[in-house]
């Protein structure tokens, strides 16, 4: 079984320290964590200006065992400078994190492209991979654009990160998948959805930050796309259903959303 970690979007609710705390009680080995807001005035946990909450945060990782794998999220506009970010990469570095992850909004291919070669090597200091992520509304798409990004960038650190979801909506194909190369794939995030996409990119966006399925609960080709990446990526459990969570509480909700997951790879990656 690869590493299982809970990402933030699963219970955006929920400050790292707790977070943390119910990823250990229900059998995560590691969280994500969202430092930056996906949009602005979006929830984020700034712990880079926060340093009674960093340490709080840093006292729950050394008191659970449960470590931080990635940090959320970097975009990548028109205006973006790598040097803005040094107190989020040094932040990161003292979690411990390993990856982050990138979208990418600017509409000039070849600046968004030396913009994430930037970022790349401002993260390599700090051990950090940097990882971006396809979603149809945005200027990467799909599998192929992220791979010609990460590619005409030429770092080492540089990787793709796939979202079951994005993959599904995205007309990214299974070939697509596999034509990423290993050392592109640091992690991948996992989750359900139903076969028929919404048909506004308002609704693609609500679907993807509030309404996810569970494994096996939706119409998404999962076992093909598993079947596509590495046996032993790390994979980022990353299901909101607000609803659901809200009706289950988070424990609750974090334990189907892992029991589902584990459901899943033993079934497609039998031992």
């Amino acid at each position: 079984m690869p590493i299982l970690s809970l990402a933030h979007l699963t219970l955006l609710a929920l400050a790292p320290p707790q977070l943390i705390a119910v990823a250990a009680r229900t059998g995560y080995g590691k969280v994500g964590l969202r430092l930056l807001p996906a949009a602005p005035g979006a929830v984020a946990y700034p712990l880079m200006e926060d340093k009674a909450a960093l340490a709080e945060t840093l006292a729950a990782g050394a008191g659970t065992g449960v470590g931080v794998f990635d940090l959320e999220i970097v975009r990548l506009g028109a205006e973006f400078r790598a040097d803005a970010l040094l107190p989020f990469l040094e932040t990161g570095a003292r979690l411990g994190a390993r990856a982050m992850l990138v979208a990418g909004d600017d509409p000039d291919e070849a600046r968004l492209t030396a913009s994430f070669a930037a970022l790349c090597e401002a993260a390599a200091p700090f051990g950090l991979t940097a990882d971006l992520e396809f979603m149809p509304w945005t200027r990467v798409p799909d599998a192929r654009t992220a791979l010609r990004i990460v590619a005409g960038a030429g770092t080492a650190n540089g990787g793709v990160l796939v979202d079951a979801l994005h993959y599904a909506r995205s007309g990214s194909s299974l070939a697509d998948i596999a034509a990423i190369p290993r050392a592109r794939l640091h992690y991948a995030q996992l989750c359900d959805a139903p076969a028929e996409a919404p048909g506004t990119v308002e609704g693609l966006v609500h679907a993807a930050r509030r309404q996810r399925l569970l494994p096996g609960e939706g119409g998404i080709d999962l076992a093909g796309l598993i079947g596509a990446l590495p046996r032993d990526l790390p994979i980022s459990v990353e299901i909101p259903d607000e609803r659901r969570a809200a009706e289950l509480g988070a424990e609750a909700w974090a334990s189907r959303a892992l029991a589902a997951t584990q459901a899943l790879l033993a079934r497609v990656q039998p031992s």
